[in-house]
């Protein structure tokens, strides 16, 4: 038992020393590698600093997107008074269906008023087209708004991915240019004059790749998440389309039969 403990504390000690020694190696490497590199570095942190605060408030944006939407299409289809729904979607701010609904919604009062300035609340069935039409054109209008507003800052972490390998590769190339002139100057080109300053290169590589990875995965995970978001509106501007025609029609049957 003895034997063991002193084995895995000698294990211990020697990764934690094998980190350190790790960790000051790559500190050592930064600090001599060349003003180029360091450029490269530098804005490569740059790109990762902005990439993942993008991604952080993408998360939380998608997130509460999904659930409220989730939440305002129950209300949607369970309850049949429009100005209700209007009433509870005020507090949606971040579903970009619930956006939809009150410019749908909106629209069709003001078109309403427009027509019937004593008594907006009434509906004139004989006006449905242009009421439809007007509606129809809002609805557009907020689907194009609210597409616009999923997938903004989502080009930043595109540019990221494509960029940011190549940046690093031509910060280790430069470093590795940077090498071999030095070992020209010095007249040796043994594996301990080369090695080093390979090693300052490659990191700008892997800085490059480390920037890149996240952006690439979080721009595939928001753009499906936009395309899911954008074919519910677009269901949902029909259907809202499809339940103002059914109230016209209803309305227009209603006014035929109490003149009967």
């Amino acid at each position: 038992m003895t034997t063991t403990l002193g084995f895995l504390f000698l294990a211990a000690t020697g990764a934690v020393s094998f980190g350190t020694a790790f960790g000051s190696d790559v500190i050592q490497m930064l600090t001599h590698a060349g003003p180029v590199v360091k450029l490269v570095l530098l804005i490569l942190f740059l790109f990762s600093i902005i990439s993942w605060a993008i991604i952080f408030m993408k998360w939380r944006l998608y997130r509460k997107a999904k659930q409220e939407t989730a939440y305002f299409l129950d209300l949607f289809w369970e309850s049949s008074a429009l100005n209700h729904i209007f009433n509870e979607s005020e507090e949606m701010l971040w579903s970009p269906v619930a956006h939809l609904f009150r410019a749908g919604y909106t629209e069709l009062r003001r078109t309403m008023k427009i027509q019937n300035p004593s008594n907006p609340g009434e509906w004139d069935p004989t006006m449905v087209q242009p009421v439809l039409e007007n509606v129809d054109r809002a609805l557009r209008r907020a689907t194009i708004d609210q597409s616009n507003r999923l997938e903004k800052a989502l080009s930043f972490l595109a540019t990221t991915g494509n960029t940011a390998p190549f940046i690093g590769l031509f910060g280790t190339v430069w470093g590795i240019m940077e090498s071999f002139r030095g070992i020209g100057m010095r007249g040796s080109a043994s594996l301990a004059v080369v090695a080093p300053g390979i090693s300052e290169a490659l990191i700008a590589t892997a800085a490059g790749l480390a920037a890149a990875i996240p952006a690439v995965i979080a721009f595939n995970y928001f753009n499906q998440g936009a395309m899911t978001l954008r074919s519910e509106m677009d269901n949902f501007a029909s259907d809202f389309l499809s339940l103002v025609e059914r109230q016209f029609i209803k309305r227009r049957m209603v006014s035929r039969e109490s003149t009967s």
